[in-house]
């Protein structure tokens, strides 16, 4: 039998020094036994959600704070915690607790959020078709049918509002109104600090019962943290001194992103293991931003709504036709009002363009900077932060951005 090109790689590959003990451990997905540096915000939560173990409906809740804060991980932490109390006193309870938890860059619709629900409680529902209200409904009657309690957690819910509105939260928000025998606590999760600006004040005021913000972590706090995953999925003695301090220092400049940090520790350790190296050094660190940071610019290009993509396209035009980087918010505006005629779509106005400048930058895709323009007022001057090439290949995979390739604005 001919020899296989894998066969000899693999076997190179397991005859190289042991990097990884247990390689998920490294990954921000993965919830450890403690929690460094989130006491206070684990203790907070568990105090809101404590009513759950005797029945009662706890007060809807909405933490936000910069990604990689532990907003998550501490969500699902509680969770899990109360799930196994449930268990222990399941004959002392008249409700059963069941959790739905959702990530709202994957299901960003309300047709998908509410057939999300009528999943966890068992309606079957198609994954299209039906109209939201009937979806709904069927959600409702069915949680209904049994004493339950249900606590739903929507992550990144800013995405969902932006995207489609804030008509479910409005509902679940008062859903509670048209429950006789189950109760719902929401949770809603947002790394826009800004976020409660786009919503209803209705809604607001329902879903802000209670609020819990996450600070961004320390250099000193990171480190603590990667010390803790380092232990669980490194084998020992594998890291060369300054590797977590290095890991650190490079998040905490992202505002305390641990998942940052972590991303850098197991990507370095990737990096290492393919280099058939006897320890994870320095520059595998380093070697790992450059790649990291490389991926992160075509996930946020890829996942941004339609809008924002849109007023990006037109910085890139802008740049690419006129060769110049002195664009203006008038500028992006009228070239954005001109591409969304192209796809037939209604444009937004100029000041709500303006707040997405303001995220596109925060993003850091692009440099909005305010100037002075005298007696005319202020506006910013706006360019990109990102090669043009890396906005081309990304945006125009997207069908609707995909038929503006080529298109030249009449405004220029």
């Amino acid at each position: 039998m001919t020899k296989q090109p894998l066969d000899g790689l693999f076997e190179s590959l397991m005859a190289a020094p042991q990097i990884f003990k247990e390689r998920d451990t490294l990954r921000h997905t993965y919830i450890p036994d403690e929690l460094p540096h989130r006491e206070e915000e684990i203790e907070r939560l568990g105090n809101i959600l404590f009513p759950v173990l005797s029945g009662s409906t706890p007060s809807n809740l909405f933490l936000y704070g910069k990604t990689g804060t532990g907003k998550t991980a501490v969500t699902k932490y509680v969770l899990n915690f109360l799930l196994d109390k449930i268990k222990e006193i399941s004959n002392k309870s008249d409700y059963a607790l069941a959790t739905s938890f959702m990530n709202c860059q994957m299901v960003n619709t309300n047709y998908r959020v509410v057939a999300y629900l009528c999943d966890a409680v068992g309606e079957k529902v198609p994954f299209t078709g039906l109209p939201t209200d009937e979806v709904y409904s069927r959600f409702k009657s069915t949680l209904d049918s049994e004493k339950k309690l249900m606590i739903i957690v929507l992550d990144e819910v800013d995405i969902l509002v932006k995207k489609s509105g804030d008509e479910t939260l409005y509902n679940l928000t008062r859903i509670n109104t048209d429950l006789d025998n189950s109760k719902v606590c929401l949770i809603g999760i947002s790394n826009d600090l800004k976020f409660k600006e786009y919503l209803d004040p209705r809604v607001l005021s329902s879903l802000s019962e209670e609020e819990i913000v996450f600070p961004p972590y320390t250099a000193i706090e990171l480190i603590d943290i990667l010390k803790q995953r380092a232990e669980l999925g490194f084998q020992p003695n594998i890291l060369e001194e300054g590797v977590i301090n290095l890991c650190a220092a490079l998040a905490a400049q992202e505002h305390g992103d641990a998942r940052k940090s972590l991303d850098l520790l197991r990507v370095a350790g990737e990096i290492a293991a393919r280099k058939k190296a006897e320890e994870v050094t320095e520059e595998h660190v380093r070697i790992a931003a450059i790649s990291i940071e490389r991926d992160t610019v075509a996930e946020a290009l890829r996942t941004l709504p339609l809008h924002p993509k849109l007023i990006l396209y037109s910085v890139y035009l802008l740049e690419k036709h006129r060769g110049s980087e002195n664009s203006i918010t008038g500028d992006v505006f009228n070239v954005y009002s001109e591409l969304c005629s192209v796809i037939n779509i209604d444009p937004l106005t100029q000041r709500r363009i303006g707040d997405f400048i303001n995220e596109l930058d925060m993003l850091g895709l692009i440099n909005a900077k305010n100037i002075s323009l005298g007696r005319y007022g202020r506006t910013k001057r706006i360019k990109l932060s990102i090669p043009k090439k890396q906005i081309q290949d990304n945006l125009e995979g997207d069908e609707r951005i995909g038929r503006l390739s080529g298109h030249v604005p009449e405004s220029f």
